[in-house]
């Protein structure tokens, strides 16, 4: 964790909800996984430890691009680019059941999925 300065210790504990020994290991997951960027195309302009911060705080607060940017001084097309590179490395394995499982496993996220409320119409076939 020698490269995370004690600026963004404070923002990967107050923006992610880690701990510095969770977010490191989170950043040493992602560099296993070939997300440092290095061998092709032009260099990022942010650290990897600050792509993984922003992925991270994108999960944690549900900001949308336009108002992530400025929190590390990127325009929103990078923040993009940082997102869709970051986001398969930081997935988890899938889990193999037991062939003898009944259960099915799985895999939710946090995204909010608007539903209508019964109460006020009346309930579609369609």
């Amino acid at each position: 964790m020698a490269e995370v300065s004690k600026a963004e210790r404070v923002w990967a504990e107050a923006f992610t909800g880690l701990r510095v020994e969770q977010f490191g290991r989170l950043l040493k997951a992602v560099r296993e996984r070939g997300g440092d960027g290095r061998g092709w195309g032009r260099p990022w302009r942010l650290p990897s430890a600050e792509r993984v911060l922003l992925v991270a705080v994108s999960y944690r607060t549900n900001l949308t691009m336009r108002q992530l940017a400025p929190l590390l001084g990127v325009s929103p097309a990078t923040v993009y680019r940082v997102i869709q590179r970051l986001v398969p490395l930081l997935a988890l394995e899938p889990v193999r059941a037991p062939q003898d499982a009944v259960e099915r496993l799985w895999n939710v996220d946090g995204t909010l999925i608007p539903v209508r409320d019964r109460k006020v119409g009346t309930s579609s076939r369609n």
